[in-house]
């Protein structure tokens, strides 16, 4: 198999349609000699923030000293993002080996009984355990797919749990409230196993505090050990407001597990400083214009990025263009008023994905108050290498927002 067949083929699971679950997980890594128990294990869940936690402790680990196992989902460009060793993704040939391998495993007689298949997700978390298990991390860094009691991920027996946050996002599939929402990510919660609860919605807090109660599982909160108010805490190499208590988070998490895997508390500083996560408040040069990618995708994610265009506006003194793109109707509706209150020019855009929002649905959700323009572009209409075309752009900052599926079709034109 060449790249494209590999792509093709993990692709071509996916229109299975989703399946939720442990079990199948749980067979495959069996016949794999459970490659997940070679590893200690920090597992992470939560509806925003996971993925920048997870780059944080990575950073703070890398810097130690540690050799560090990173997965998270989704990726921006390339599948292998979602497997990293020491922040280097997963080598093409590799990668392409461990799926043949799994491919020729997925069709022998073990998988005579065809519901134990396993999905797309399954498949690229058993390339990363095995992986990192071949190359002899000290310390992995798993982030759940979705939720976490069901995420395939679960079948880790990890050092620590950690759930950066709760809001409304996957209602169709997690619940419309947020206690429905917490009780699945609590889920990853193992028992006697330590949990970390970055700053939530109090009633979330309540149903993730009684399901680590039932599992005797100790929990630390963020908020407990450094207050709510996190303005003066230390900023790290990612931009904007809300990552301070993803850093926060990142170090509670380093501390609980502290007699396990020692740290220097300066050098620990240092990686978050370093750290690096594409498309979370990123800003770069592109073809005159300052672009800033930032993927806010959902309710909790709008309000981030509320914060961080107005401290924008106050510093250049105008709003911005804002190219948006959604998943989702629900999600649409809490991201497009944020837009429409701080953008100059709205550039409606429909991401490749089957649950991306028309731009007319988009754009009837704008609301009658906004006085700029709207502008309905392709990405690739957009975009060209290193520039941004078809409007008057020139020193302009330039806003790229919305799914996660948006921003990494932008960054796979210009980069």
């Amino acid at each position: 198999m060449d790249c494209e067949e590999v792509r093709a083929y993990l692709y071509g699971l996916m229109s299975y349609g989703a399946s939720y679950g442990i079990d199948r997980m749980r067979f495959l890594s069996r016949l794999l000699g459970n490659p997940e128990k070679t590893f200690p294990v920090i597992h992470v869940a939560g509806t925003n923030g996971k993925g920048s936690v997870c780059a944080m402790l990575e950073g703070i680990y890398r810097q130690n000293g540690y050799r560090t196992g990173l997965f998270t989902s989704p990726h921006l460009v390339r599948l292998e993002e979602r497997i990293q060793v020491d922040r280097e993704p997963i080598p093409e040939y590799q990668f392409i080996e461990y799926i043949e391998y799994l491919k020729s495993m997925a069709e022998s007689s073990n998988f005579e009984n065809e519901s134990l298949r396993p999905s797309f997700f399954e498949m690229l978390n058993a390339v990363g355990f095995l992986h990192f298990s071949k190359q002899k991390i000290d310390i992995g860094i798993i982030e759940t797919g979705l939720g976490g009691r069901f995420d395939s991920t679960n079948i880790l027996e990890p050092l620590v749990s950690v759930i950066t946050s709760i809001s409304r996002d996957h209602i169709e599939i997690l619940g419309e409230n947020l206690e429905s929402i917490a009780m699945a990510k609590a889920g990853i919660i193992k028992p006697g196993k330590p949990v970390v609860l970055g700053p939530m919605p109090v009633e979330a807090e309540i149903v993730i505090r009684g399901v680590a109660c039932e599992q005797n599982a100790p929990v630390f909160s963020v908020e407990e050990a450094y207050g709510k108010d996190l303005e003066d805490y230390p900023l790290t190499g990612l931009q904007g407001t809300y990552q301070r208590s993803n850093a926060a988070t990142a170090l509670l998490v380093s501390h609980v597990i502290k007699d396990s895997f020692s740290i220097d508390a300066d050098v620990s500083l240092q990686g978050l400083k370093i750290v690096d996560w594409p498309g979370r408040w990123q800003s770069m040069s592109v073809g005159g214009n300052r672009l800033i990618l930032d993927c806010a995708h959902n309710e909790e994610g709008a309000k981030g990025l509320a914060e961080n265009l107005k401290l924008l506006i106050k510093e250049e003194g105008r709003k911005p263009i804002i190219i948006v793109g959604v998943l989702g109707a629900y999600r649409a509706r809490a991201i497009i008023p944020i837009v429409a209150q701080y953008a100059e020019i709205i550039i409606l855009a429909e991401p490749k994905n089957l649950k991306a929002i028309a731009v007319n649905e988009l754009k009837a959700l704008i609301p009658k108050s906004f006085s700029g323009s709207i502008v309905e572009r392709s990405v690739q209409d957009l975009f060209r290498p290193c520039s941004v075309c078809n409007i008057e752009t020139e020193g302009r900052t330039i806003v790229a927002t919305g799914s996660i599926y948006l921003i990494g079709e932008i960054m796979e034109l210009i980069f």
